[in-house]
Parts: structure tokens; C-alpha cells; sequence
């Protein structure tokens, strides 16, 4: 018999805002993403706590991609489990769990070409050594088709859907068809109200995959993303929402590749513009948000269709 698996989300403070997780209670326990070093003792062993459950019998930690505020926390949960938990990330963005110093590298080749921040790799350097908890090698690395089982015939199919980044992943909840995509469905962006992703031809055929192919029936987000006029989705979506939330990540990133195509074919200028030198992407699009503050969507986003032209004959 098949033992019914339930999802609970897991908040932790991070500032002004929170950071989302997700337990998985099966027979072996599973908990999506993790947060920065202070996670979990802070957000997630009391909200487990508080549902009669216990950090320390976490028998899977599953890593939907590498960026900090997801992988922060690992090392510091794998602690809590008696380093007991398999710890599941992608090859692709399996060095950024290995090693800090992979996030600066990411920095420097994507964003901070033109973010035209002289202290930015420093800030990058400083906020990796305070918000990861440790260096960590996976038990388990995925690439997408793999099957891993909870324990009593509770299993998670994993999907590759690069375009966050490389190594980002869904995890489908096989039988309910929950699907944990962390940061891979952006929408209209988080707070900064816009979507940031490396890759934009990989980000749409993974959207589309997600929409056409996997069909969420309930759809787990790493952050309250939102809609088109600012209103936020919550972290657990239908699935009518989820439908509706893909369906508009694909119109925004469609919307933004149009704009960015005519701006890198003019070739673009330096100007004094905080959007410089993407200034004629931001004004077509009516972006008016500060593209600075890490991790810097527009930036990111801007760097992965500059870098797709470059690669395209």
C-alpha cells in the first residue's frame, strides 16, 4: 500500500522577507530547498515541531538549483540529520553546493559585466561566506529521468528545467502531481518585478515543458512571484493557477526576448541609466524597478540573451 504523502511548507525569516521550503512527509522524509545557515534551526525545525515532526529524521534534502538562498542552508541540515539525509542537486549546479567561491564566478561571467559595481564581487564573496552554512558535496547527483523513492511507494521524479540556472530542476510528487520547480517558474519577477534567468531559450522549453508536459496539479513556487499587475501569487498554487502562472511566465519572457532582440541588434550604448546598457530594454518594457540590488534579475536575464546572440551564427 501506498503511504500518503502530505507537503508542508516551511518559512523561514530572511530579513524583510522569508524563505520557502517544503517538507515532504513520507515514510522517508524529504524537504525541498533550504534556505540560508540560520534555516533551518530557525524556520524549519520549529514549524516542524509545531506538526509533530522532527528535523532529525529528514532523510532527503532535495536541491531544486545552487543559488544561496536555496542551498544556503544544506550544509546546516544535513548537520541537524546526523549527515544522514542524501542531499540531491543537479551536475550543473552541484559546484555552487561545493563551493563558495562558485558563486562569485557565476557573478562575474553573467550579471556583473554590467552592473558596473566595483565593490560587487566582494558583496557576492562576503554575503556567500555569511549565508552558506558550509561546503558540501551531494550525495546524489541528478540530470533529469531519475526516480527516487521515499519509502513506502512514495516517489519523486526529477525534470531537468534549466534556465534559472544550468542545474535547475522540478520535483514531481508522483501520484498527486505536486511539483516543486523552486525558482524556475519567475512570472512577472518576485519583489523587483522582474523574471531573472541565465538561459532564455532553455527558460521557455522548460516552462513550456512544465505547462504542456507535466501539467502541476499543484505547483510549488520558491517565492511569491507575480502577476502582471503586481499582485503576488502565494507559494502554493492550483491547477488553474499553476496553468495561468506558466502560462504567464511564457508571455513575459516572449514580451522581454522582443525587446531585447531590438536593443542587441541596434547594439547597444553605454548612457548614464541605472539600466545602461540595456537603458532601450527597460524603456520598451516600462521597467521602472532598480535593476542593482543582488541578484539583480534584470541584469541576469539581460546577460543570458547577450551571451545566446553572441552564440547564435
Amino acid at each position: 500500500m501506498t503511504h500518503p504523502a502530505t507537503v508542508h511548507p516551511l518559512v523561514s525569516p530572511w530579513g524583510r522577507f522569508g524563505l520557502y521550503s517544503f517538507f515532504i512527509d513520507a515514510p522517508e522524509p524529504a524537504i525541498v530547498d533550504t534556505g540560508i545557515a540560520s534555516s533551518p534551526a530557525e524556520g524549519m525545525a520549529p514549524a516542524l515541531r509545531a506538526i509533530g515532526r522532527r528535523v532529525e529524521d529528514v532523510r532527503w534534502i532535495l536541491l531544486t538549483h545552487g543559488h544561496i538562498d536555496h542551498v544556503g542552508g544544506a550544509h546546516a541540515l544535513w548537520e541537524l540529520t546526523g549527515r544522514r539525509a542524501q542531499v540531491v542537486i543537479h551536475e550543473a549546479d552541484a559546484p555552487m553546493l561545493r563551493s563558495r567561491r562558485a558563486h562569485v564566478a557565476e557573478y562575474r561571467a553573467g550579471r556583473g559585466r554590467y552592473l558596473g559595481d566595483p565593490g560587487g564581487e566582494a558583496a557576492v564573496a562576503a554575503a556567500a561566506d555569511t549565508v552558506i552554512s558550509g561546503e558540501l558535496e551531494p550525495t546524489l547527483l541528478v540530470s533529469g529521468g531519475e526516480t527516487l523513492s521515499l519509502g513506502g511507494g512514495v516517489t519523486v521524479s526529477v525534470h531537468a528545467v534549466p534556465g534559472h540556472t544550468p542545474g535547475s530542476v522540478a520535483y514531481v510528487l508522483d501520484g498527486p502531481g505536486a511539483v516543486f520547480t523552486g525558482d524556475a517558474v519567475q512570472v512577472h519577477g518576485a519583489a523587483n518585478g522582474f523574471p531573472g534567468y541565465t538561459d532564455p531559450v532553455a527558460y521557455r522549453a522548460g516552462l513550456a515543458y512544465l505547462r504542456d508536459e507535466v501539467r502541476p496539479r499543484h505547483l510549488y513556487l520558491g517565492h511569491p512571484y507575480r502577476r502582471a499587475d503586481g499582485t503576488p501569487y502565494g507559494v502554493e498554487l492550483d491547477a488553474a493557477q499553476a496553468q495561468e502562472a506558466l502560462t504567464q511566465s511564457l508571455a513575459a519572457e516572449a514580451r522581454i526576448a522582443a525587446a531585447a532582440g531590438r536593443c542587441l541588434r541596434a547594439g547597444p550604448r553605454a548612457t548614464e541609466s541605472p539600466y545602461s546598457p540595456f537603458a532601450t530594454v527597460a524603456d520598451e518594457l516600462g521597467y521602472t524597478g532598480d535593476p542593482r540590488p543582488e541578484p539583480s534579475p534584470f541584469f541576469t536575464s539581460m546577460a543570458g540573451y547577450r551571451t545566446h546572440l553572441d552564440q547564435t551564427p
